[in-house]
This record gives structure tokens, C-alpha cells and sequence, in this order.
């Protein structure tokens, strides 16, 4: 939880470790006293100043540049005034020291983790959808990624949200205007033609479901487990995906112990490969235990790749694990190996394959050759719900799914509402109101501390 206050609040801004530049930030409601105290001068708004950053005694801890933002012209909508010294970690903690040191009688303290974009977001400099591009940005491993970040962060998100927002805000404003006047209730939803109004507007939310869907995989990736029986080739698989030898390969069965995993980007969608233990009867107790772990997670998985061996790809044994695999994961099934079949041996697997596992997709890879792989890459991506648009979609987080199927719930339940006489608009309006609502929690513009709390605290210090 983050503490509110009037008070000022410095930190080192930039990341830990050594650098060419370092920089320590101050945000507050009034700065001018401590910048007299510090620099005994004032500084002039939005310019940069050569400074010595000198401690108690007059002596020099460091020199550089000193910018000054007057609010609410600043990225808080405080004052907030940075100084730009070296990179090195013990000069900057001796700078942020000093600041605080001089910064005491204003009560001055060392900001929590994403308090100035808190901040920004309280002195609406920001709403909560771009808050949360900021850390996203940050954290962002792709260059698509990047990219759907600052569309967030630009906006694109919440412009849209609000104007579904303004949608439902017209149609609650017909009804409640309706609901002063009973003798016209059963003509409004004619009269304003307000069911055609609210199937548009679910329409619009299940869109933005679906971009925001899109934008959630680019930035949280795909979990997918590789599973299947011992010596199938699932490590030399994640070292293909990998492109490097991240996995130890033998012939001999049981050589994986336990799960290890590897980010891959495809289009800049991130992949979390998890390679795991042979499933088998084990008679190792720490096999066992890999075993167990690999079923955890089986369990976790948003994809299952099924490997099995070209030369024996269906039996008694991957019938028995394909039962036990989650049924409301997708399963993918891998044949792998095929460089060890002739032509006319793959093309007559296909056949008997593709027969016996109907309207289910099989991929046919060699993992030592690379045969197949951009096939598995793109039914990977298919998988995610990777639509492979050129503009990258602005990120969305799971909180934003979730505010979108609430909303969604009401919107349906309020047309089902409108197919009844009885207290028809009462029933209408109260589903409207808790769908605006749901709309105005991705946004900022209804939310609880807590949420806040959870939100700011992933942030890094200094942002």
C-alpha cells in the first residue's frame, strides 16, 4: 500500500550498477525552497544547468546538469527537479543522501517503488491503463512488444475504452431521463432503438476482447510444455526453438530431470518452451520426482506440444497420456524424427496419422534437421490468438480481461432484461451502470487503493 502525502520524495532514477549517466529524481508540491538550499539560487523552468552537487561541508560530490519542471508541466504534475551526475553507485547514493539531508525540513523521504507515476496517475497526468504501460515499457523484452507498450502508453488503449464508456454513458442518460417518466417505459426501447444501440456497443467490447487478448500474449508470452514419453527429442527440440544448446541430449532415456525453460520471440510474441522429464514409469526416485513436476507443469501450460517418434508415433503408452493431458489445453501433436524415414514412409505416416487423430492438426518436424519448425513456430503463434497484423496492438494485462468479460456479463444481461415488460428500465439501467463501472476500473477512473497498492508496487524504484 503507498502512502499519500504532500511531501516531497527523491530516488535514484536510473538502474543500478555503473554508467556514463546517473540521475536522482525529486518530485514535490513546492521545490523552490530546497532548490535555494541546494543551489542558492533559483533555476529556470525547462533548462538545463551546469552545477557542482556539493555535500554539507562545500565540498564536491559530483557535477553535472540540473533540470527544473514547475508544475504541473512535469511527469508527476508536481515540481520535479533531476540531477544528472555520473553513473558511478557510490557518488549517486552520496547525491540522493544529500538531497534528503537538505530535504528534512520540507519532510523529504526516499520514494516506494512506481510513486511518481502514482503520482502522475493521482494528479491525472496519466490514467491507470497508461500507468501501467510505463512498467511495461520498461520491462518490454521484443521490439513488438516496445512498440504495443507505447501505444498504451500513447493512449490507443484507453481511447477506445472511453469511447465505448461515452456509449454506454448516452444510453444510461436515455434511460434514466426514461425512468422519470413510467407511462413511456414500454416505448422507449423502440423509441431510442436502444436494443440495436446495446448489441453495437457488445459488439465494440468483444473487438477491443480481442485486440486486448492479442496484446495480453505479446506481453505476458505463452507458456508451452513440451511432454511426452523419454527419447522422443524433446530437449533437441528446445534447443532448436532456442538456437543454442540449452538442454543436454542423449540416447539415454531419463537424461532430463527436471524442467527447464527457455524464451523464445516469433514475431515478437515471447514463448516460455518448458522441456520436461520422459513420461514413464520410473523406478528413480529423483526421476519420480521429475516426473511429478512434469505433470504440474502439464497442468499450467496455455500449450501442449505432444512429441512423439516418427517411427513409432501411435501405441498403447501415448494413447494413455494424451487421456491424462488437461482437456481444456491445446494439445499440438509433434511427430519428430522424420529424418529417419524415406519419402514414401513419411507420406504414408501422414496418412495413417492424420486418420487416426481426426480434426486435430499434426505437425511432422525433425528437430536435428530443422524440417518443420517454421510450421510448429506458426501453429504456435495460432495458438496464442497471434493474429500476425503488422501494427503491433497496444499490451493489456490479465486485470483488463477480465474487466472486459464483466462488462460483457452485464451487457448480456441487460438485453436480456430488455425482453421483459416487468421493471424493465430498473433492471436495464442498474446492468448498464455495473458495465460503465467494469469500463472504468481498466481505466483508473474507479478503483480501489488496494488495486492501486498491488498495481504501483511492480514498479522499479525511481519511476
Amino acid at each position: 500500500m503507498h502512502i499519500h502525502g504532500n511531501y516531497p520524495i527523491a530516488a535514484i532514477a536510473t538502474a543500478p550498477g555503473r554508467g556514463g549517466i546517473g540521475i536522482v529524481r525529486i518530485s514535490g508540491p513546492n521545490l523552490k525552497p530546497f532548490i535555494k538550499d541546494f543551489f542558492g539560487r533559483s533555476l529556470t523552468p525547462r533548462h538545463a544547468h551546469f552545477s557542482s552537487f556539493d555535500d554539507a561541508q562545500g565540498t564536491p560530490i559530483d557535477e553535472g546538469i540540473v533540470l527544473y519542471f514547475p508544475a504541473p508541466n512535469s511527469y508527476t504534475g508536481e515540481d520535479v527537479v533531476e540531477l544528472q551526475g555520473h553513473g558511478g553507485p557510490a557518488v549517486l547514493r552520496r547525491v540522493l543522501e544529500r538531497c534528503l539531508e537538505l530535504g528534512a525540513p520540507y519532510e523529504m523521504r526516499l520514494a516506494q517503488p512506481g510513486e511518481y507515476t502514482q503520482r502522475a496517475f493521482l494528479n491525472q497526468r496519466l490514467d491507470l491503463a497508461q500507468a501501467e504501460a510505463v512498467a511495461d515499457l520498461i520491462e518490454a523484452g521484443s521490439i513488438a512488444a516496445a512498440k504495443g507498450a507505447m501505444a498504451s502508453l500513447s493512449g490507443a488503449f484507453s481511447t477506445q475504452i472511453n469511447a465505448l464508456a461515452d456509449q454506454i454513458i448516452h444510453l444510461r442518460m436515455l434511460v434514466e431521463a426514461t425512468l422519470d417518466f413510467p407511462e413511456e417505459e414500454i416505448d422507449f426501447l423502440e423509441k431510442y432503438q436502444a436494443a440495436e444501440q446495446l448489441q453495437a456497443i457488445e459488439q465494440q467490447v468483444a473487438n477491443i476482447f480481442a485486440q486486448a487478448k492479442q496484446g495480453q500474449v505479446l506481453r505476458d508470452g505463452l507458456q508451452v510444455v513440451l511432454a511426452g514419453q523419454p527419447n522422443v527429442g524433446k530437449s533437441s527440440l528446445l534447443n532448436a526453438l532456442a538456437g543454442d544448446d540449452v538442454a543436454i541430449v542423449t540416447d539415454i532415456a531419463g537424461t532430463t530431470r527436471d524442467r527447464l525453460t527457455q524464451t523464445i520471440h516469433i514475431e515478437g510474441v515471447p514463448l516460455h518452451i518448458i522441456d520436461t522429464a520422459g513420461l514413464r514409469e520410473a523406478h528413480d526416485q529423483v526421476e519420480r520426482i521429475g516426473i511429478d513436476r512434469s505433470w504440474q507443469e502439464i497442468h499450467k501450460a496455455h500449450v501442449i506440444l505432444h512429441l512423439v517418434d516418427a517411427r513409432q508415433p501411435y501405441n498403447e503408452i501415448e494413447a494413455a497420456l494424451r487421456e491424462q493431458f488437461p482437456a481444456q489445453t491445446p494439445v499440438l501433436t509433434v511427430c519428430n524424427k522424420t529424418d529417419l524415414l524415406d519419402q514414401k514412409q513419411l507420406e504414408q505416416l501422414k496418412k495413417e496419422l492424420q486418420s487416426t487423430y481426426k480434426q486435430q492438426q499434426i505437425l511432422f518436424i525433425s528437430a536435428l534437421t530443422g524440417a518443420g519448425l517454421e510450421q510448429l513456430r506458426q501453429a504456435l503463434l495460432t495458438q496464442a490468438g497471434w493474429s500476425g497484423a503488422t501494427e503491433s496492438p497496444w499490451l493489456a494485462r490479465e486485470r483488463h480481461l477480465h474487466a472486459l468479460k464483466r462488462c460483457t456479463a452485464h451487457l448480456k444481461q441487460a438485453a436480456i432484461h430488455a425482453r421483459h415488460d416487468d421493471q424493465i428500465l430498473d433492471l436495464f439501467a442498474e446492468e448498464l451502470r455495473l458495465a460503465h463501472q467494469e469500463l472504468c476500473e481498466i481505466t483508473g477512473e474507479f478503483s480501489s487503493d488496494d488495486l492501486l497498492g498491488e498495481i504501483f508496487s511492480s514498479f522499479c524504484i525511481g519511476k
